[in-house]
């Protein structure tokens, strides 16, 4: 059994990097579908970072519905794969 990071650490590590466009587009998709749901909190970035997707994830998982919380984990399993 491997150690994953947690999503702490996940965001640490990508706490300056741009988030690669693929990570985007489901950033954005997640805006589009879940703001006013799960994301009422949140200002959507114009750049975001690894760590400002990552940062959404709990909020989806939270205050969204069974869609918000498997784009949740679309964006962590993306964000791991880029670090």
């Amino acid at each position: 059994m491997t150690d994953l990071p947690t999503l702490e650490e996940l965001k640490h590590l990508g706490a300056e990097r741009p988030a690669p466009e693929h990570i985007v587009r489901l950033y954005r998709q997640a805006f589009a579908e879940f703001g006013p749901l799960a994301l009422w909190s949140s200002q959507a970035a114009a750049h975001p970072t690894l760590a400002g997707a990552l940062a959404i994830t709990e909020s989806l998982r939270v205050e969204g519905n069974l869609e918000a919380r498997r784009l949740a984990e679309r964006i962590e399993d993306a964000c791991r794969a880029a670090l």
